[in-house]
């Protein structure tokens, strides 16, 4: 199976101006190579079998006839080869001249599309020689066989789900109203682009941007494909600048003056899920479409995609840092307006020296700064329990102190062996009641300050805890407003790690380092022997990192599990073995599914990213779905 994913490439071979028959020599050479790579789509340059440059040479019935010629011959040579080339060239129909891009699969053509939007200004005049192809439509005849003729064509692969593809030109993208835009609300997916864009300074910056905009406007798949050294340098240069976009994400980009061909695995499960959650996509009526069925040989490539293993968490630094800093201010104000709605001055939070309690902490010291409330008013809590080890306690005392807030130190030992003898339960059985009971005595003593102080309760768990049910149901769970709930555990690692390389307090960036080195865990279980953590939540449930890759995919983009296994297996290959990750995979999906009736019924909390697992939000899911049939897919 190829689940979805289609290898595109957009190449640009070396021409000479004039020379068809070497220019078409040259394409069906890349044609080869790219389909000797596994391509199922390529797409070549504007005007690409005669040159862009050509100019009144275009007028010449000898050059005309050549491209036909071997436009024909390159029918020829794609006839044992499963992939779809796009080419251009000028094209005669019904006595005017098109500058048109032809569709060619198995040594057939399936189409012709005339450029619709000619640039008449600054270094351009194609109207000179061209017509537009606007509203003209028909069939061309060639050798015998009628084809296709005019923009409103649409190429769907009967058995590749989502490949349906459209054509546009070069300036048909610059202009207000591109026809792509007719192109995607008919049903394209894919929309490749024939281009001879010439090169001036800063014009690949805004050729990009455009593009990038474009495809996420579309939701599609954009392949541009951009003339590059060959073509004349009379007055201009072309620097072949190729461009692979997926609904506004670069998966290819050329070098500039080299003539490059580039290669992507176009993801059209993505594009589909995309477009069947977005309601103001709208479906326009195909009925001026004419659509062209055709079928790959097979649709089975070899996947050559890199993944990033942390989704969540970009991998430029400076797009990091300013993720992070995005968040802290949208967790902030979210409980900024929380307490000023309320009228509250207090709150209340428990602090354990781990990584959740820590953000929440600094989301809620933001706040407070905001407001110009002092920070005394902030109560953390920390509640030595059965589990706690010296290390997680020192640090929630330091951070508390050297953040100014006011620390109340309560230990609920007394309290929960008292809680086992009320229910007769043997304190030396150390079951899931003596885990649970710790917990909801903390939430218990916090809701009980709050009520005492006229404050909030500042809930800390994180989305990721959240979407595996790891956490106490009305203990920890449970809160007045919940600033992580939508942050991930891979991603609350690296706003703490942000905060302590930008808070410029020493001391605080130390306190900071340290929490971020503790191994994750609930310390519920007594410390071992040699007083250090002996219950790791990622022995319990798996790696974080893991669960954080399978909750990006299936909640954004909605993938089946046999592919969110195979992406899972490319992005970590050097850290997992295959059966290591489908182990952790089928656990991912048992609890997601099990403990949906926790986040039924979460409290409030703002959403800071593009997946989310509030029952009032992104996830509108019943709580006792059955899990059995992402399961046996495994």
């Amino acid at each position: 199976m190829n689940y979805g994913f289609v290898k595109v490439a957009a190449a640009t071979p070396k021409i000479k101006v004039g020379d068809c028959e070497y220019n078409a020599k040259e394409i069906c050479r890349l044609i080869d190579k790219v389909h000797r790579k596994g391509a199922k789509l390529v797409v070549f340059p504007e005007l690409c079998i005669t040159g862009y440059t050509c100019g009144d040479l275009f007028w010449q019935s000898l050059m005309l006839r050549q491209a036909k010629e071997q436009l024909l011959r390159i029918k020829e040579y794609t006839a044992n080869k499963d992939i779809v080339a796009i080419v251009g060239l000028p094209m005669e129909f019904e006595g005017k001249l098109y500058n048109a891009a032809a569709v060619i699969y198995g040594g057939s053509i399936l189409g012709i599309i005339p450029k619709t939007h000619l640039p008449n200004y600054s270094e351009f005049y194609e109207a000179r020689h061209f017509t537009t192809g606007r509203e003209v439509s028909g069939e061309i005849e060639l050798m015998d066989e009628a084809i296709p003729f005019g923009t409103e064509l649409l190429f769907k692969a009967v058995n590749l789900d989502g490949f349906c593809l459209s054509v546009e030109i070069c300036e048909d993208l610059w202009v207000p109203s591109p026809p792509s835009v007719s192109h995607a609300m008919a049903g394209a997916t894919i929309i490749a682009n024939l281009s001879a864009s010439d090169e001036v300074t800063g014009k690949d910056i805004y050729r990009k941007n455009l593009i990038i905009g474009q495809s996420a406007r579309l939701v599609c798949g954009y392949i541009y494909a951009d003339a590059g050294e060959g073509e004349s340098s009379t007055d201009f240069v072309y620097a072949a600048h190729n461009l692979i976009v997926e609904n506004g994400t670069v998966l290819k980009e050329s070098k500039r003056f080299q003539n490059e061909t580039v290669y992507a695995d176009l993801d059209l499960d993505r594009l589909m899920n995309e477009r069947r959650r977005m309601t103001t996509f709208e479906v326009c009526d195909e009925s001026g479409y004419d659509t062209i069925e055709f079928e790959f040989e097979e649709v089975d490539n070899f996947l050559e995609r890199k993944f990033d293993s942390a989704p969540f968490v970009p991998s430029d630094k400076a797009d990091r840092e300013k993720r992070c800093e995005e968040i802290l201010s949208i967790q902030s104000m979210g409980l900024k307006k929380r307490l000023e709605h309320t009228g509250v001055e207090t709150t209340v939070l428990g602090i354990s020296g781990g990584l959740d309690s820590t953000l929440a902490l600094l989301v809620t010291v933001r706040a407070f700064d905001a407001l110009n409330i002092p920070r005394e008013n902030i109560i953390a809590v920390t509640m030595p329990g059965f589990g706690t080890t010296d290390r997680t306690y020192s640090n929630a005392l330091k951070l508390v102190s050297q953040l100014g807030a006011n620390l109340r130190e309560i230990s609920i030992s007394k309290a929960v062996y008292q809680h086992f003898d009320d229910i007769g339960h043997d304190k030396t059985t150390k079951d899931i009641t003596y885990e649970n009971a710790q917990a909801r005595q903390r939430t218990y003593i916090l809701m009980n300050i709050a009520n005492q102080k006229n404050g909030l309760v500042i809930g800390t768990g994180d989305m990721s805890e959240l979407a595996l049910g790891w956490a106490t149901y009305n203990g920890d769970h449970m809160s007045m407003y919940g600033v992580n709930a939508s942050v991930p555990k891979t991603l609350v690692r690296h706003l703490v790690q942000n905060y302590a390389d930008t808070c410029k307090d020493q001391k605080l960036t130390k306190i900071l380092l340290d929490i971020l080195d503790t191994p994750v865990s609930p310390e519920l279980l007594p410390p071992n022997a040699d007083g250090m953590i002996s219950q790791k939540t990622e022995d319990l449930v798996g790696p974080y990192e893991l669960h954080d890759f399978f909750l990006y995919y299936i909640l954004r983009f909605g993938y089946e599990p046999k592919k969110i296994l195979i992406m899972a297996e490319k992005a970590f290959e050097k850290a997992y073995e295959k059966e290591t990750i489908l182990k952790w995979l089928k656990i991912f999906y048992r609890r997601f599914f099990s403990q949906q009736f926790k986040r039924s019924c979460l409290p409030d909390g703002p959403k800071v990213g593009s997946v989310a697992v509030s029952p009032r939000g992104d996830l509108r899911m019943p709580s006792d779905a059955s899990a059995r049939a992402w399961l046996d897919e495994l």
